[in-house]
């Protein structure tokens, strides 16, 4: 059965999630109205509203096969602007607290790409024409309706100050982490909504380098991961990611104690004190392009307004609107993505009436993204939030157990990058043909160093020998 049309649509946001929602609205609305703070240029940039835009996004291949179900073709459009596909582990050297992974073919990957060609990919599937319309440099002051029901929001110009009500049958808030949808919805008569915050305290920074003339076109990502069992308070970790162009983007991050600064002398310096040095040598090689940008990570924040008894008709809330990510993890762009699968499959099942049901279901695309970001940054002693009991510690405990026997065998390293690219539930970890597997792999580290090929290696040491 055919979805019913709807008459105004309202996407409250433009980025990424905002984007994608107005996408799959345009294919059931007669009008998209998308409104947002910022003005949008007509070629790739970063904007101002966005200012984590600069910093590292990886796409895992959970995200890229939802965008490629949401708009067929879009990975390979990336891929012809210079888009690089990594595949997971041979093209993606990871320390992990175990030791290194070996290098091998897998079936995972990720989209290395800069946000702003991420982001100018997908706006350009929009529609053209009278269809959709963008209320630019214009702030969201709340919503409009009743409990039982949104009618849309009131917005203000930001140059002129006027205060306008836009109408819609259908609205979706991602808005981004400063939503107030929790506050709107209180003045519209319903209860408090129950939030969780896990923050980490995550500072990072992030520059861009031209990529050595050694480096071949699939020169591998590193990736450095601060170890949670060391007894010291430091959580240094970097991560180095090719993107179009030749270039590479490279964010480092720290805990309160242990923090990059953005002069180039300290960075070098803390990508040097990371558990290896690697990255600091691949940097060493390469050519910066322009400074470094600095950026307070935000902390794991979820809304749970799935939980409401009751949930007005005509809104939804998606993005980092409803719940965002400790970025290191990489995981905010497959949850949006996902989230957008649910919207779409949500009309099409329940219609525009069933709100409900899709907030439940775009609860659930986060579900193994949250459990992954928070169970591993309660680990960290500068974590803000209660202390992790007994039967954590109990966790803690079988994941390094795993761990370390997904070093030494193929089949349960493919089971962890399965969950750790969003393309299979973390479930899946304890099936009794993984634990069985485990049970019989030798317990020791990965490797001592980086997998590199000798060709690789001479990007790190050019000097002949």
């Amino acid at each position: 059965m055919p979805t019913p049309r709807i008459r105004n649509a309202l996407v409250l946001g433009g980025g990424f999630a905002g984007t994608l929602a107005a996408y799959v609205l345009s294919q059931v609305a007669d009008t998209v109205t998308v409104v947002d703070r910022d003005r949008f240029a007509d070629e790739p940039t970063d904007r101002k509203g966005t200012p984590h835009a600069r910093h590292t996004h990886a796409l895992v291949s959970g995200g890229a096969r939802a965008l490629a179900d949401l708009m067929p073709g879009l990975i390979d459009s990336l891929l012809a602007k210079g888009a690089q596909r990594i595949g997971l582990p041979d093209r993606y050297l990871a320390l992990t607290p175990y030791g290194w992974f070996h290098r091998r073919p897998g079936t995972q990957y990720i989209i290395g790409s800069s946000r702003r060609l991420l982001e100018w990919t997908i706006r350009s599937r929009l529609p053209d024409g009278d269809q959709l319309r963008f209320v630019e440099a214009t702030d969201v002051l709340g919503l409009t309706g009743s409990s039982a029901a949104v009618t849309g929001a009131r917005c203000r110009d930001r140059a002129t100050g006027e205060v306008i009500e836009l109408s819609a049958d259908f609205v979706v808030d991602t808005t981004g982490r400063s939503s107030q949808a929790v506050d709107w919805l209180t003045e519209l008569g319903l209860p408090p909504v129950h939030q969780v915050t896990v923050d980490p305290g995550i500072f990072y920074t992030t520059r861009i380098f031209r990529a050595p003339d050694e480096a071949t076109q699939d020169f591998p990502a590193v990736n450095i991961q601060a170890n949670p069992a060391l007894t010291t308070r430091s959580r240094r970790s970097g991560v180095l990611i090719p993107i179009e162009d030749g270039q590479w983007t490279v964010t480092l991050s720290g805990a309160p104690g242990s923090q990059p600064t953005l002069d180039e002398e300290g960075q070098r310096a803390f990508a040097a004190s990371l558990p290896d040095p690697t990255i600091a040598k691949l940097i060493a090689a390469a050519e910066p392009l322009g400074p470094a940008f600095g950026f307070r990570a935000h902390a794991n924040r979820r809304r749970y307004f799935e939980r409401l008894p009751q949930w007005p008709r005509g809104l939804v809330v998606m993005g980092d609107a409803y719940a965002t990510f400790n970025p290191v993890y990489g995981h905010g762009l497959t949850v949006a993505a996902r989230a957008a699968i649910a919207l779409r499959d949500g009309l099409a099942q329940h219609g525009a009436d069933g709100t409900q049901q899709i907030q439940q279901s775009i609860a659930a695309a986060a579900d193994d993204a949250w459990t992954m970001a928070t169970t591993q940054d309660l680990r960290f002693p500068q974590t803000d939030c209660p202390r992790p009991g007994r039967a954590a510690r109990l966790q803690y405990a079988f994941q390094d157990w795993l761990g370390r026997k997904a070093m030494n065998n193929p089949t349960i390293a493919e089971a962890q990058i399965d969950v750790f690219t969003l393309s299979a539930p973390a479930t899946n970890l304890l099936r009794p043909s993984i634990l069985l597997k485990a049970l019989r792999t030798p317990h020791k580290d990965g490797l001592n160093t980086p997998p590199f090929s000798d060709e690789e290696l001479r990007v790190l040491d050019p000097t002949p020998s």
